[in-house]
This record gives structure tokens, sequence and C-alpha cells, in this order.
């Protein structure tokens, strides 16, 4: 399957259908960087009149793991991901139409080129969410694992 926004918005309303009802979006992806977007609504609030945390870590694990994938799926290799730990910082109010990014194509292809010499790897990968004037609202960091997987 080639990667594009349209393929993957469609795939996450059936494998990931909590990012899609809360408004998540991939808008870009190519091989070296992903941007997802989600608009603050009422699907997605906490009480305090902002975007819930859970869905802006969502927004910021689907830039770090499509971009993983995409490295993965280029590399004609048979490999499995897990995501193993993640670090996050909140900085202002996330209200509006915020916007997350991740721009490490170059260390997923680093992970996968480890992977497949050595059976097991891991990164860390960072995405940070912008809202519409170009302020950081948010930042997290995924820890990713990849594994060759054996033929046969």
């Amino acid at each position: 399957m080639k990667y594009t926004p349209n393929k993957i918005n469609r795939w996450m309303l059936f494998k990931l259908p909590a990012a899609w009802l809360t408004g998540v979006r991939l808008t870009l992806i190519n091989e070296d960087k992903c941007e997802v977007k989600v608009r603050f609504k009422w699907i997605n609030q906490n009480p305090y009149r902002s975007m819930f945390w859970a869905v802006q870590a969502m927004a910021a694990e689907l830039t770090t793991g499509m971009l993983l994938t995409k490295s993965i799926q280029d590399s004609n290799t048979d490999i499995s991901m897990l995501l193993i730990s993640n670090k996050s910082s909140f900085f202002k109010k996330a209200v509006g139409k915020i916007t997350f990014i991740c721009n490490e194509g170059e260390i997923a292809k680093q992970l996968i080129n480890s992977t497949i010499q050595n059976t097991t790897s891991k990164s860390w990968f960072k995405a940070k969410g912008y809202d519409e004037v170009g302020d950081q609202v948010s930042e997290f960091d995924f820890e990713w694992s990849c594994k060759k997987r054996k033929n046969g």
C-alpha cells in the first residue's frame, strides 16, 4: 500500500476509531516528516476548556508511528514495532487547530537499518504540537522498539 493521508485516515476509521472520532487526521507523510492535525471540539475537550491530553498523545503518537511504519514498508523487511515508553510536556492550553509534527525520518531509517542488522533495536522519536499562531502547546517523546521477524 502506498502511504497517503487519505488511505491512512480511512484505515484509522477502522483500526483507530477513538483517534478518528476525536478528529485526529494525518495531513502529510513522506520519508522525512509526518504531520497530523486535530481541532479542539466538544468530543475531545477536558473540563478545563482545552484539548484532552490523551487526544494530543494519540495525534503525536500517530506522527511517530506512521513515519516508522513507512520506513519499515520502504525497507521491504518483515519488522514488528512496539511502543515501549513515552514522555510528555505541556506548555499552553490546546485550543483551535493543533498540528503535530515529527520530522525524524532519518532516525526512522537508521532504526530500521539497525534492526535489519541486529534483529532488535530501539530509538526515541519526538513530536511537537503547535497551535494556529505557531506557539508550541505540547511535546511528546516516544520510544519505539523494532524487531526483525524470523522467516517461516
